[in-house]
C-alpha cells in the first residue's frame, strides 16, 4: 500500500473479526516499529505479544468487561464534551476497553526503557524514551493499515501497570504505555468520522 493511502486508511477500530493474525504478519509489523527514531539510538523496546486467549484474558483482568449505560452516561456528562465528533468516539470506545483488546487477533505490549520516575521527570529529556516509543507505535499503527489490519489501544491504569508486572514479569526499568490490539475489522466495524480539520489553518508561517 502507498504510504499516503496507508496513512489515510489508518483508523482506530474496535470491533474485530475472531481471526489470528499470522506471526509472519506481526512480525514485519513489529519491523517496521523498530524502525522509528529513537532517543538514544539503541531502540531499547521490547515487545509481548499475545494471541492464547486465556493468556490474554488472564492479563485484562483488571479491565472492567461491561460498562453499564448508566455508568457511560455518568463518564459522559462528567467529561462536559462539546465536540460532536469527540462525544460519537467516546461513546463507542468506553463500552469497548475489553472487548476490543480480547476479541482482536493479537494483542502486544510494547515495552520501553526508563531509567528516571516517568512520572517526576527533572527535564523533559528524561522523557525521550516515553516520546521515542510512541513513534514506534504510530509506525505500527501505519505498518497495520498497509497490510489490511486494523488497531485499536488502550493506555492503563496504575492498578492495570503494576497487575501486568506481576503477570508478565517485565524487568523493573521497562514501562508499557499502552495495550496494542491488532486485527481484521468486522464487517459490521464501527467508523467514528474523524474531525474535519482545514490544513491551512493549522500551519503558521515564520510566526504563529
Amino acid at each position: 500500500m502507498d504510504f499516503y493511502e496507508a496513512v489515510k486508511n489508518r483508523r482506530t477500530v474496535r470491533d474485530f473479526k475472531p481471526e489470528p493474525v499470522d506471526m509472519k504478519v506481526i512480525k514485519r509489523i513489529l519491523e517496521a516499529g523498530l524502525k522509528a527514531p529513537t532517543n538514544d539510538h539503541l531502540r531499547n523496546w521490547e515487545f509481548v505479544v499475545l494471541n492464547d486467549k486465556t493468556e490474554i484474558e488472564k492479563v485484562l483482568k483488571k479491565i472492567p468487561k461491561k460498562v453499564s449505560g448508566k455508568r457511560l452516561d455518568f463518564i459522559m456528562n462528567s467529561m462536559r464534551l462539546k465536540d460532536e465528533c469527540q462525544q460519537k468516539m467516546y461513546y463507542d470506545a468506553i463500552p469497548k476497553q475489553f472487548s476490543m483488546l480480547f476479541e482482536s487477533g493479537c494483542l502486544i505490549l510494547p515495552f520501553f526503557k526508563q531509567k528516571s520516575p516517568l512520572l517526576a521527570p527533572k527535564t523533559l529529556s528524561s522523557l525521550n524514551g516515553f516520546a521515542s516509543i510512541w513513534c514506534c507505535i504510530e509506525n505500527i499503527f501505519l505498518a497495520a493499515a498497509a497490510e489490511g489490519l486494523a488497531c485499536s489501544m488502550r493506555i492503563p491504569m496504575a492498578a492495570e501497570t503494576e497487575y501486568l508486572a506481576e503477570v508478565i514479569g517485565n524487568p523493573k526499568d521497562y514501562i508499557m504505555p499502552c495495550f496494542l490490539s491488532i486485527g481484521y475489522p468486522a464487517e459490521d466495524a464501527v467508523t467514528i468520522k474523524q474531525k474535519e480539520v482545514n490544513i491551512e489553518e493549522k500551519i503558521h508561517i515564520n510566526h504563529w
